[in-house]
């Protein structure tokens, strides 16, 4: 049955964009039998009134993705249709692949959910760490080589489900996350009950549409992202005609993955596989690869060549490894240098827009601390969310904002009534890396003086706040101020910690940096 709870402190909106869903599902409400208990919600699928939640299994002690049905028993056509949601989610819970969640349980009417209730079923899934594939594009669409490289696995995917006869449902964005490791993955799987192969194709076409505009091109998408726009007679423009810049070779891809047109049309996964990687590699050579001076005729002004070029699809990836690799060393040592220019000219004072640096204090026993670790450059985690131990989170939907290099753009806590720890013991950001990494220090640009910040190091993306270790420390005096963590063990996940909020309760972060040490 579903436990209800009612306080809110910050009077948000959920992540779905809905104050707790329909009414009664807001987090810290429990469902299926006790066992889940409601963190965030992370959309909304109209189609089948299906609410997107993270929560948390309490016999497990682990996060979970659950795609909630809403709807009464007595409905008799929304029922069957949940149904048949319910039974095409239990036969892919044998289905196993990096880019889709895994079915963990699927709860239905009298089995985890008691009539009644307002609910019809209950798919539960691994839970996704990563980012809302809404969230990345809601600044700017992807570059094209960036959006292609992100739809193969998830086409990948499909095309096995499809092998598998099962239909994926990959069709509504917001059941879609980014992996930390670039990686798109369907964290909340539950078809449409009348949703055929065809669906699928379409759902990869509207993606790449998405990544390439920004924009969705399909019925029933999520307020929050403008549709793509139709000529008059109805068709959906191109994404190059949108974008210049977009290859004529993925406009094509995605439009034709779109079109229901026998003719010209792609209508099956593994056409839309093969299509998408050879679009992939044509990105790949205009992203990489300058424009080549060619002998021409003066006369006649013909161009002449002797061989057509080979087409070495590995050949043309190490290059593109090769040269994404040297433009990093390059950008470490540059960092690095001017690091070294603001450390020696920082000696002879500054102007009040200087980075403060905070050095770590002695110990009790009054011994000297160990030097602070030289810096390499700064590393830019590969996802960072809102970290929160009570109540819903503090804008999580702007937490990347903290981390894109623009201090004008800002993750920002509640504004809260009373200072922490009234209400909870703070709130903060947690940046998660592909490996460990040994930090030398933790730059924080804020508006927000006063704010007492920790710096904290954790063993898993979703530690308990008591498992964290305090690594660094120091109050915000507004503007740049530097955390350096002396003798700082490597770690894969760090925590910004705020345990004081700013003047007026309220913190904004508008950029963090992360430095490595050498």
């Amino acid at each position: 049955m579903v436990t209800r709870r009612t306080e809110s402190m910050t009077g948000e909106l959920s992540p779905g964009g809905e104050s707790g869903g329909d009414g009664f599902l807001l987090p810290g409400a429990v469902i299926g039998d006790g066992r889940y208990r409601l963190l965030a919600q992370f959309g909304h699928d109209l189609r089948a009134d299906a609410h997107l939640w993270r929560a948390r299994d309490g016999q497990l002690r682990r996060d979970v993705a659950l795609t909630v049905l809403l709807g009464e028993a007595d409905n008799g056509p929304k029922a069957q249709a949940a149904r048949r949601t319910l039974e095409r989610a239990a036969h892919a819970a044998g289905f196993a692949h990096p880019a889709m969640a895994r079915v963990l349980d699927v709860l239905s009417l009298g089995n985890g959910v008691a009539p009644g209730e307002g609910l019809l079923g209950i798919i539960v899934a691994d839970w996704s760490v990563g980012t809302d594939l809404v969230d990345i594009i809601a600044e700017h669409p992807l570059p094209p080589a960036n959006a292609a490289r992100l739809l193969e696995p998830l086409a990948s995917a499909v095309e096995r489900a499809h092998h598998a006869g099962l239909v994926l449902g990959v069709d509504h964005p917001q059941r879609i996350r980014v992996t930390p490791d670039g990686l798109l993955r369907l964290a909340f799987p539950g078809p449409l009950p009348g949703a055929v192969p065809r669906d699928d194709v379409k759902g990869l076409g509207a993606i790449l549409y998405l990544l390439l505009t920004g924009r969705w091109p399909l019925p029933g998408g999520p307020e929050s992202i403008p549709t793509a726009p139709v000529t008059p007679d109805g068709t959906i423009v191109p994404p190059n005609v949108l974008s210049g810049y977009i290859p004529d070779s993925l406009s094509t891809v995605a439009i034709r993955s779109l079109e229901d047109t026998q003719i010209g049309g792609i209508h099956t996964s593994a056409t839309l596989l093969a299509v998408l990687e050879q679009a992939v590699e044509s990105a790949e050579q205009t992203e990489f690869l300058g424009p080549v001076s060619r002998p021409v005729d003066e006369d006649t002004e013909a161009v002449w060549t002797t061989r057509p070029p080979v087409r070495d699809h590995n050949r043309r990836r190490k290059l593109a490894i090769g040269v994404t690799a040297l433009a990093i060393a390059v950008v470490g040592i540059l960092a690095w240098l001017g690091t070294m220019l603001i450390d020696f000219f920082g000696d002879d004072g500054g102007s009040a827009a200087d980075t403060v640096v905070v050095e770590q204090p002695t110990g009790s026993n009054g011994e000297t601390p160990p030097p602070s670790p030289k810096p390499a450059g700064p590393i830019k985690p590969a996802s960072i969310e809102v970290f929160n131990v009570g109540g819903t989170p503090d804008n999580p939907r702007r937490a990347g904002m903290a981390t894109d290099d623009d201090p004008g753009t800002e993750w920002k806590t509640d504004t809260y009534k009373q200072q922490f720890p009234t209400l909870k013991p703070g709130v903060g950001l947690i940046a998660s890396y592909t490996e460990a990494v040994r930090f030398a220090s933790v730059v924080i640009d804020s508006p927000s003086p006063n704010t007492v910040v920790q710096i904290r190091s954790a063993s898993s993306p979703k530690p308990e706040l008591d498992d964290t270790k305090v690594i660094g420390e120091a109050t915000l005096q507004g503007g740049r101020t530097e955390i350096k963590l002396a003798n700082a063990e490597p770690t894969q996940y760090l925590l910004v910690w705020i345990t004081k909020l700013g003047d007026g309760n309220v913190t904004a972060i508008g950029d963090l940096q992360f430095i490595r040490a050498e």
